[in-house]
């Protein structure tokens, strides 16, 4: 297929979405946010009765998903005939340089998520982890710190990347080789056919936007509670309660300021609002991590990346399968093991599939012309690597420090979002108090950039989406409305739940997707197999050598920046 004709509004309001697509997904969203924010007490119960019923059944399904793709991703970079296609036409080059490439895919490695959990991530493991609780090693000791490096790295691992990796070959694959509409329905399409420019393919993609909206605002939620946290240490008070904790006024401060910069930088355009951000996080991310590089625990640093790395690779295999099954009795080895499954790989791979649409568009941008080899060990290796680097010489800085620096507590009692900065202030306050503030104020700005980056990325994905692959209407209503959205998802959930609802809900969101996310790979296999088969047939595989066909989403793929 090089066509599907998905059915988009002539004019009016709409002119350019797809208001099968666009509308319902507001709707969803709006009766999410009015329901958290006017009936908190009853939307949390609900949510967290789905959340235990999904835990339940389908904790199993969410870690063989997420092993499944990894397993397609090794298949693919392996396959000889596969591996050299070109997710673009036969014979055309990268748009990128493979350094500028590989700095994008470090761009997209480093996030809100690496401030929040690379330091308070392997001080988490390194309390307890399933090697702790069924008393192989010691919580907080020496012996476990290898521990905590192996599943640190599982969670931020090659299985992310490979959810990401997914949807960015799919979405890459059928736009740039096929010329259909740069949306999620077009993978499916080995599968369904013409089926999707109707009912279905509505569905899929209102599960994308939905599943995306919820991604993002996990994201943002971990990101105003370190934004405020970070703004408290830089001395602006009034913004956290008695217990230390961000208050209502607090959380509603931060997302005016962050989404509001966001929706300027979406209304301002892709080319000047992201890249003048993004140009700003890659410079701070090297001054901060340089800082932990050089001035943290140097080597015991190295020692974590690379023992780590190792205790990782070894037990990939297993991990990936493996499915805790509690016994229902609470406090048994059985029920606890279960019950950290549920709170750790579970949550992680919902919302890596979740924040699959957002970062695989971004993915499949930056990575037409590539071969489908490099696009996959691109995709899974740098930006695992860069994570690595990350959680190896800060969280291991922390627990250096708790180990043998006489830090006694005062960075594994900080709250996780702020134990990034009690890491630093005890690092550097004893030498100057107001080197301690310049690096607490740095955080606090490159936590700010990734988190107007993340919004205004996020927005920009979800109006392609609702355009049916159309990276062109911008109108200003649409973007506002959004903007607003996300906004008020955050809001309305931290405020009646904390992150514990933001994370409840999706959870449940991401189940859908993962769905249709397995579907994709699927497809993938299918179709790549096909072009193999035509390949070796002399029979055209690209849409530029079929009659007749049009390519309707290669503009679309231009585009999208």
């Amino acid at each position: 297929m090089t066509e599907l004709d998905i059915n988009t509004a002539d004019g009016g309001f709409y002119n350019g979405f797809s208001v099968a697509v666009a509308v319902p997904a507001k709707i969803i969203i709006s009766i999410l946010v009015v329901w958290a924010i006017f009936w908190p007490i009853s939307s949390g119960l609900v949510l967290n009765g789905f959340n235990g019923f999904i835990l339940q059944n389908f904790a199993a399904w969410y870690i063989w998903v997420v092993a499944f793709f990894v397993l397609v991703c090794l298949i693919l970079a392996v396959w000889p005939a596969a591996g050299r296609l070109n997710l673009g036409l036969d014979g055309e080059g990268p748009e990128f340089t493979r350094f500028s490439w590989f700095s994008m895919m470090f761009g997209a490695g480093i996030g809100v998520g690496m401030l929040t959990w690379a330091v308070a991530e392997p001080v988490s493991h390194f309390a307890s982890n399933p090697e702790t609780i069924m008393g192989l090693t010691t919580g907080g000791e020496a012996d476990n710190v290898r521990m905590a490096y192996k599943w640190s790295f599982l969670h931020w691992g090659f299985s992310a990347w490979a959810c990401y990796a997914i949807c960015g070959l799919s979405l890459a694959f059928f736009s740039y080789r096929r010329g259909l509409p740069l949306t999620i329905r077009s993978g499916l399409t080995p599968l369904f056919g013409n089926a999707l420019a109707g009912t279905l393919g509505h569905i899929i993609d209102i599960v994308a936007v939905v599943a995306t909206i919820l991604g993002v605002a996990q994201t943002l939620g971990f990101g105003v509670d370190q934004f405020i946290a970070g703004l408290a240490r830089i001395g602006i008070g009034g913004l956290t309660n008695a217990e230390g904790a961000a208050s209502t006024t607090g959380i509603i401060v931060a997302l005016l300021v962050i989404m509001g910069l966001s929706t300027l930088s979406a209304l301002s355009g892709v080319g000047k609002g992201i890249k003048w951000l993004s140009n700003i996080n890659m410079a701070l991310s090297i001054v901060l991590l340089g800082f932990f590089i050089i001035f943290g625990a140097t080597w015991f640093g190295f020692n974590a990346m690379f023992v780590g790395l190792w205790d990782y690779l070894i037990a990939l295999p297993a991990m990936s399968v493996n499915v805790f099954v509690s016994d229902g009795v609470e406090g048994s080895e059985a029920f606890r093991l279960a019950q950290w499954q549920g709170w750790w790989p579970v949550f992680y791979w919902a919302w890596w599939i979740a924040f699959a649409p957002f970062v695989g568009l971004f993915l499949a941008r930056i990575s037409r012309g590539r071969t489908i080899r490099e696009f996959v060990l691109g995709a899974l290796i740098v930006p695992a690597l860069m994570c690595f680097v990350w959680f190896a010489w800060a969280g291991g800085t922390a627990i250096d420090l708790e180990l043998n620096g006489g830090a006694d507590g005062v960075i594994f009692d900080a709250a996780n979002g702020d134990k990034i900065f009690a890491m630093t202030e005890f690092m550097l306050a004893p030498i100057a108090q107001w080197l301690a503030w310049g690096m607490a104020f740095l955080i606090v700005v490159l936590l700010l950039t990734f988190l107007v980056t993340s919004a205004d990325s996020a927005v920009l994905i979800v109006n392609t989406i609702n355009a049916a692959g159309d990276e062109g209407p911008k109108a200003r209503p649409h973007i506002l409305f959004w903007g607003v959205a996300l906004a008020m998802v955050v809001a309305g959930l931290l405020i009646s739940g904390g992150t514990s609802a933001i994370q409840t809900a999706m959870v449940i969101g991401a189940l859908p997707f993962s769905i249709v996310m397995a579907l994709m790979a699927v497809a993938l296999l299918k179709a790549i197999y096909n072009d193999t088969r035509r390949q070796k047939a002399g029979v055209p595989m690209t849409h530029d050598k079929i009659e007749g066909a049009t390519g309707n989403g290669l503009s679309a793929g231009l585009a999208a920046e």
